[in-house]
């Protein structure tokens, strides 16, 4: 059965950094795409970055140009590069993973029916 690790989760002030990881284990097939989502205390889940196995990203407008997703397929494993962060980015971070099939349409996806498979989270907080 997949399963999905997030870390890299932490407490920074505004305009600072973060990494965050995931990795895969258990599973066989492919992972068609993974992505990284987001929930804030009050709020729904949303799409934070995602990219496919061929390297195509796609990225929420309010990251774009501020967080970069990446993946080592070698390690079965997709970083999150979180830059110039706002103290309204404090969220639960959550890794997702579509296994199986191929990405179709537009790729990757961003919305959560298209995902599978869900990592337990992990925290980032922005202080301003």
């Amino acid at each position: 059965q997949l399963q999905l690790v997030e870390s890299g989760g932490d407490s920074v002030q505004s305009g600072g950094s973060l990494r965050l990881s995931c990795t895969a284990s258990g599973y066989t097939g492919i992972l068609a795409f993974m992505g990284w989502f987001r929930q804030a205390a009050g709020k729904e889940r949303e799409g934070v970055a995602a990219i496919d196995r061929d390297g195509r990203t796609r990225y929420a407008d309010s990251v774009a140009g501020r967080f970069t997703i990446s993946q080592d397929n070698a390690k079965s494993t997709v970083y999150l590069q979180m830059s110039s962060l706002k103290p309204d980015d404090t969220a639960m971070y959550y890794c997702a993973a579509h296994l199986g099939g191929a990405c179709s349409g537009l790729c990757p996806p961003l919305e959560t029916p298209h995902f599978n498979s869900w990592g337990q989270g992990t925290q980032v907080t922005v202080s301003s």
